[in-house]
C-alpha cells in the first residue's frame, strides 16, 4: 500500500499578509498541512532548525537571504530515521526569497528521493513558486516532481477546496 509523509517547514511569530505584519501562533504552511491530514491518510514531518531564525520577521527575513546567499544548509532538531516507507512526499515550505528555505534543502539533502514522487506546496504573499520547484529537481535526482500548488499564506485557513483539486489531480485524493 503506497505511504504519503508530510514534510513540512512553517514558521510562526510575527508574519507579513497582504502588506502587515502580524503575529501568529501556527504558521501558514502548517495550516495547511493540517487540512491535508484531514483529507489523506499521511504521516507528517516537521522540518525545524536547530537555532530557528528571529522571530521578529525584519529580522528573520535577512537571516534567510544571508543563508541563502551563503548556500547554508541550516542544522535540523531531527529528521525522520528513513523515508524508505514513503511513495509519495508533499513537501510543504514558505518562500523565503524565491526558493524554499535553506532548512528545506539541509531536509531533502539528507535522503535519496529515487523513484519517489514529490509534491510541492509552496505559500507566499504573491511571489507563487518562485525558482522552489526546479531547485527540488535539482536536489532530489530521480524524484518525480510533480507541479507544485502556491497557496496564498493569509488564505491558508481557506485552501481546502484548491488543496482537494490539486491532491485529486495527483491520484492522491
Amino acid at each position: 500500500m503506497a505511504k504519503t509523509l508530510i514534510a513540512f517547514f512553517s514558521r510562526a511569530d510575527e508574519n507579513y499578509f497582504g502588506g502587515a505584519m502580524r503575529y501568529v501562533k501556527v504558521g501558514n504552511t502548517e495550516i495547511v498541512c493540517d487540512i491535508i491530514k484531514e483529507l489523506i491518510p499521511a504521516d507528517s514531518f516537521k522540518i525545524e532548525m536547530a537555532h530557528p531564525y528571529s522571530p521578529v520577521y525584519m529580522t528573520c527575513i535577512d537571516e534567510a537571504k544571508k543563508d541563502l546567499r551563503a548556500k547554508a544548509r541550516p542544522e535540523l532538531v531531527t529528521t525522520p530515521d528513513s523515508i524508505d516507507g514513503y511513495d509519495t512526499v508533499i513537501l510543504a515550505y514558505p518562500n523565503y526569497w524565491g526558493t524554499m528555505p535553506m532548512a528545506v534543502f539541509t531536509f531533502l539533502e539528507a535522503f535519496d528521493f529515487t523513484g519517489k514522487t514529490i509534491l510541492p506546496i509552496c505559500t507566499n504573499e504573491g511571489s507563487g513558486m518562485g525558482s522552489s520547484e526546479r531547485d527540488i529537481k535539482r536536489a532530489c535526482p530521480g524524484a518525480d516532481v510533480k507541479g507544485g500548488l502556491p497557496i496564498t499564506g493569509s488564505n491558508a485557513s481557506g485552501s481546502k477546496g484548491s488543496l482537494q483539486r490539486w491532491l485529486s489531480a495527483n491520484g492522491i485524493l
